[in-house]
């Protein structure tokens, strides 16, 4: 058994008015990996995308800084985290293994901010799809950040706030809170 833990800390929290906070685990048990996350003081009453992210080359992500805000907006937007955490890997939403990344699968936060999110995934069926989309099944989840994203549809952003994927809007998309796996 490998277990591998994330603290998961705010970004954006200065401009969505809470501290989103929490941990993720990843523990691979024989050919499952369960994977749980609790979030605390999210944005109310919504649904939030949770991935982790990682360079498919399996160069160490990390965790952005205010030093990704390349145009000075005040905010650290999906786009601008390619940098230093690379591209969205695996959704943590109803069916990991699946790797459907846009859609309406995700936790939804009660009306504190609170959220958890449990599941057991096939590890090979992962495995396939990651090898299918990255070149290798291999997950090296120590060099991955787990992202939590989404404010409401009600909190305006500039337009220069990026992450439009496909028919999702910057407010689903944008970067609340974010954790470097590390092993346990």
């Amino acid at each position: 058994m490998t277990k591998y833990v994330a603290k998961i800390n705010a970004l954006n929290a200065d401009k969505i008015s809470c501290n989103p906070h929490g941990i993720a685990e990843f523990t691979e048990n024989g050919d499952i990996l369960h994977i749980k996350v609790e979030m605390f003081d999210t944005p109310k009453n919504i649904e939030h995308w949770e991935h982790f992210h990682g360079f498919a080359d399996g160069k160490d992500a990390n965790v952005p800084t205010m030093a990704q805000d390349k145009n000075h907006d005040g905010f650290i937007d999906l786009p601008e985290t390619e940098e230093v955490s690379g591209t969205t890997m695996v959704p943590l939403d109803d069916a990991p293994q699946d790797m459907n990344i846009p859609h309406d699968g995700y936790p939804v936060a009660d009306s504190e901010g609170h959220y958890e999110y449990e599941i057991d995934v096939p590890l090979k069926d992962l495995q396939a799809k990651f090898k299918d989309a990255f070149g290798t099944d291999d997950l090296q989840l120590d060099k991955r950040v787990v992202y939590v994203h989404g404010v409401p549809k009600g909190l305006e952003l500039p337009d220069t706030v990026g992450g439009c994927v496909m028919s999702y809007d910057a407010n689903t998309t944008l970067p609340i809170a974010a954790g470097k796996i590390e092993k346990a």
